[in-house]
């Protein structure tokens, strides 16, 4: 369904519309990245006796947003799209109140967790949004403008919660939390009309649900693109969990974490970009399984040369960087190709399906990430070693897909 015919009454130009899914997208990378420069300050505060602790921050908003996909998806799908996402920008800012006042970690994960709930509104809704009015190729090529923007906040965000940090603490970067909901929120409603008309809105009913969700998961393309996306969110949050860990203390770059993490954010923006512009062409699978054999070479010699100790001690931390920035290239790559492959055939039903894909991919890729993450033993072995796994199984599998 075009854009214009699906909202004639007000034509929101396409560079906006991109723009504003970016931001709604972009709450969960922001809220994720952000936190990277705080983990030492809340490790010091609330779990000195076990620093690497800290990083459950990350995994627990990453799960409370996994568990959080399983509704959004379905409730958009009964009472719209706009109304859904707000909804989750209120529990999110609920969350992020109550973690201003955390005094143990404890406390603090509970909230982050809530967070993650909400937070799933804005980027499941914002998928089946994208849906309503794109399908195929197109759809993966405006979500490829999505991600390019996207990417621009892993940029910046360790960048803005060091210098929130230096200025204030810990907590203030929960308050830069709370503004990023409310401009959300209000470009949201202010701006873009809703696309799921009334007529075309399912019974918030057991019946419904379960015959929707029954159609997602007997769909072996659907289930195949699922567990494809699960490997790549398992291996890249590996590496945003150890992230800190192994710029800091692996590399000593500590005190220039933010301005690295940047510099490998905007590199592999060009994934995106590149996407954007031969996805038409070329097809989502065939793009997403080349990005997935590349993958899987770069981990794989990196590997080697670390275990082999070939590296000079001046390469290593080049050729770390090599390395991290090609993960989050993969992504750009991969991810909208995905996505778009995954929801092809489910636009009537486009809630739930973005619900129940992004669901398993990200309670399943906390599993991969959380383990990778703990393992974490003054080198980046174990990171490189879940991406050469995950992205080599990722590329085994994609023979089976469909474009």
């Amino acid at each position: 369904m075009p854009y214009a015919e699906a909202a004639p009454q007000r034509r929101l130009p396409l560079p906006e519309f991109i723009a504003m899914l970016a931001f709604l997208f972009a709450t969960i990378a922001f809220s994720i990245d952000a936190m990277l420069p705080a983990l030492p300050d809340i490790a010091a505060d609330l779990t000195p006796d076990n620093v690497n602790r800290a990083q459950l921050i990350l995994t627990s908003f990453v799960a409370g947003m996994g568990l959080g996909t399983l509704f959004a998806g379905p409730i958009s799908d009964a009472f719209g799209r706009k109304r859904t996402i707000t909804v989750g920008f209120g529990i999110y800012i609920a969350a992020t109140i109550a973690a201003l006042y955390a005094d143990s970690l404890e406390f603090l994960l509970i909230a982050r967790f809530v967070q993650g709930l909400g937070a799933a509104g804005p980027r499941i809704v914002g998928l089946a949004l994208v849906r309503d009015l794109y399908e195929g190729r197109e759809m993966a090529r405006i979500t490829s403008f999505v991600m390019m923007i996207f990417i621009m906040i892993p940029a910046v965000a360790p960048t803005l919660g060091a210098g929130i940090i230096a200025i204030s603490s810990w907590h203030g970067v929960f308050l830069a939390f709370i503004a990023f909901a409310v401009v959300g929120a209000l470009w949201l409603n202010i701006r873009q009309v809703e696309t799921l008309p009334r007529d075309k809105r399912r019974p918030l009913r057991l019946t419904t649900l379960y015959s929707s969700a029954r159609e997602v998961l007997s769909d072996r393309q659907v289930m195949l693109a699922t567990l494809i996306l699960t490997l790549g969110f398992g291996q890249m949050f590996g590496l945003l969990s150890s992230a800190q860990q192994l710029f800091g203390e692996t590399y000593g770059k500590g005190e220039n974490f933010h301005l690295w993490f940047a510099a490998m954010a905007l590199l592999s923006g060009s994934g995106t970009i590149l996407n954007a512009t031969f996805v038409i062409r070329f097809g989502m699978r065939r793009i997403a399984k080349w990005a997935y054999v590349m993958q899987t070479i770069v981990s794989g010699v990196i590997l080697a040369a670390l275990l082999s100790d070939l590296l000079p001690q001046a390469l290593r931390f080049p050729a770390f960087f090599f390395w991290a920035t090609s993960v989050f290239f993969m992504a750009g790559v991969t991810f909208g190709n995905l996505n778009a492959l995954a929801l092809q055939r489910m636009g009537h039903i486009a809630g739930m399906a973005a619900s129940i894909i992004a669901a398993i991919s990200t309670l399943a890729a906390v599993l991969i990430a959380a383990p990778v993450g703990l393992l974490y033993n003054g080198t980046a072995i174990p990171a490189i070693t879940a991406t050469l796994l995950c992205s080599g199984l990722a590329w085994y599998l994609m023979r089976n897909l469909d474009d």
